[in-house]
């Protein structure tokens, strides 16, 4: 446990006592990694952080402990075991939906504006559905119905992918958009997707 401290303290800022947004910028400086890259949210899902940008020590601890990891090389090398953690279909999920709650910055906040979305849509769903997500974010960008996407929407662009797969030729862009269009205006009112979703397949 000292030594996960000692590396903590290493990165943290002395007036606050966490890791701070500059903290975390040296850090993946220091992995070799890009702080926009998804491993570093993946970090956070991992110390179930809960204040985008920063990191506490018990959360600290909490990864590290979890990831076995008590120096910089090894959380370094911890990274790739991490992603496949995540990629596990029991586990994805439950990051899926962290990723959303962990870009809520403000509080009483429960939705993120559209550009923001889109850039989490590619970040966390992009490896998995990149087709799909091509279209959210093309949809979303031209539309002007909706101005930001709550959590119910942002579970829903889930499910879509999920139910509605790829079928590369198969499948016309215009019609999968105006499929996706229809989803999304079901996923306001969750209550509706069962008796709805047979009508857009």
């Amino acid at each position: 446990m000292e030594r996960i401290d000692n590396l903590f303290y290493s990165y943290a800022n002395r007036s606050s006592g966490m890791i701070d947004p500059e903290g975390i910028e040296t850090l993946c400086s220091d992995m070799e990694v890009d702080h926009t890259d998804v491993r570093i949210l993946m970090l956070a899902w991992k110390m179930r952080a809960e204040k985008q940008g920063y990191f506490t020590l018990e959360e600290w601890r909490q990864g590290l402990k979890s990831l076995r990891a008590d120096t910089l090389n090894k959380l370094k090398k911890a990274l790739p075991d991490l992603e496949k953690e995540v990629k596990r279909p029991s586990n994805f999920v439950d990051f899926y939906n962290y990723a959303f709650r962990y870009c809520l910055t403000e509080e009483k906040q429960k939705s993120i504006d559209i550009e923001s979305i889109c850039q989490l849509l590619d970040l966390v769903l992009g490896s998995h559905f990149q087709a799909q997500v091509d279209y959210f974010i093309e949809y979303l960008k031209i539309q002007s119905d909706y101005k930001v996407i709550n959590m119910d929407q942002w579970m829903g662009f889930y499910r879509f992918c999920n139910e509605f797969p790829s079928q590369g030729k198969a499948e016309e862009k215009l019609e999968r958009i105006n499929l996706f269009r229809h989803w999304l205006k079901l996923s306001v009112d969750p209550s509706l997707y069962d008796t709805n979703v047979s009508a857009l397949a």
